[in-house]
């Protein structure tokens, strides 16, 4: 492990338990491979599981092409879900509770099988997903401005925030998963708006990636795990009185207040 690994992985934890935003990681390990990006969050990882948290979940970023061309990459990255970040619906959520909150639209998964092989399939994710719900993702960034790249985001943890999980689970049969059309309203109007394809192509494709990646890095998806699939549109700001609700067809609606 080199320092500026070390170093980065402090800078990082430091900022998430002041709650002030950090200058970006990049200057320590923007010249490395993004593993090193990697190995930071990992870092803060073990970090987390020795405070007492549970990993209960994985998510993907960086779905949409737009925003990998942006960074100039060409594959998408994954983040650590921790218990306390399921806000269950309906519980307000503190502004200050993410640092630099934005919200994202996402299509949620519940495995009901382990997902512990590097050679997945589609048909392996089709058939372990237990249920589907709509989901909204509040994502932040310890880095001062949003002023991330690749290295940065990877070793933020991809940029993880909380999130709130619809409560109107759905079978993938039942579900459109490519062409479902979301829209993210605020107080009432129209901030973001997508479908499922902007995620990879699919929410599955996002999570074969994901499973593949995982099980490689040995820590595999297992049943019961929730992985956040993708934004299915672009993210929006939110301020505190703010109510934001999520509606994905064939998936229902889910909403968020922040107080």
């Amino acid at each position: 492990m080199t320092d500026q690994i070390q170093k980065a992985a402090d800078r990082l934890w430091e900022a998430s338990q002041t709650g002030t935003a950090c200058a970006p990681v990049r200057d320590l390990i923007g010249d490395m491979d993004i593993s090193a990006a990697y190995q930071v969050q990992d870092i803060n990882t073990e970090r987390m599981l020795a405070a007492g948290k549970r990993i209960i979940g994985r998510k993907t970023g960086l779905t949409a092409k737009a925003v990998q061309q942006q960074l100039g990459v060409d594959q998408p990255d994954y983040g650590i879900l921790f218990d306390d970040m399921d806000i269950s619906l309906g519980q307000e959520i503190p502004v200050s509770r993410v640092l630099q909150p934005k919200v994202e639209a996402e299509i949620a998964f519940i495995l009901g099988d382990d997902l512990n092989s590097d050679r997945l399939t589609t048909a392996d994710i089709m058939s372990s997903v237990e249920y589907a719900v709509a989901a909204i993702e509040v994502v932040g960034s310890r880095i001062a401005g949003w002023d991330i790249g690749i290295h940065d985001t990877i070793a933020d943890n991809a940029s993880s925030g909380v999130f709130v999980l619809g409560d109107q689970p759905h079978k993938l049969e039942n579900v459109d998963l490519r062409l479902c059309g979301m829209v993210m309203e605020r107080r009432g109007d129209p901030i973001s708006v997508g479908a499922g394809i902007a995620c990879l192509g699919s929410p599955i494709a996002a999570t074969l990636w994901l499973a593949n990646i995982m099980a490689t890095a040995g820590r595999p998806l297992r049943k019961g795990d929730v992985v956040l699939s993708g934004a299915l549109g672009p993210m929006a700001n939110v301020e505190p009185g703010d109510a934001v609700t999520t509606r994905i067809n064939g998936l229902g609606t889910v909403s968020a207040f922040f107080s």
